[in-house]
């Protein structure tokens, strides 16, 4: 009776180490895998920054090209509006000019 209870201990005891081995390798796969999803979520994140770096480039490419071509616009009306400013003095002050001429000549 002591050898049949001695073997169900061992029994037992192999059944343990079975159960224990089987749940340290299902540990060790889960772990794994964890690790395998936790890398393949970084490349994802690390895939979707590239991606939003792009997008944000290319929005601020494109409206820094807005506001290059608006600066080019007021630039142009500014200097056609300079350029008729100095026609205009320029004919004014050649008018001026040949009046001070004809005064002193006349003088």
């Amino acid at each position: 009776m002591a050898d049949e209870a001695l073997k169900r201990l061992l029994d037992a005891e192999l059944e343990a180490e079975r159960i224990v081995a089987r749940a340290d390798a299902e540990r060790q796969s889960l772990i794994e895998q964890a690790k395998r999803d936790a890398r393949a979520e970084e490349q994802q994140f690390a895939d979707r920054i590239a991606e939003l770096r792009a997008n944000f480039r290319a929005q601020a490419e494109k409206r820094a090209q807005q506001t290059i071509t608006a600066m080019q616009r007021r630039f142009k009306e500014q200097a056609q509006a300079l350029r008729a400013a100095s026609e205009h003095y320029e004919g004014q002050a050649l008018d001026d000019c040949i009046a001070l001429l004809t005064r002193k000549s006349s003088s």
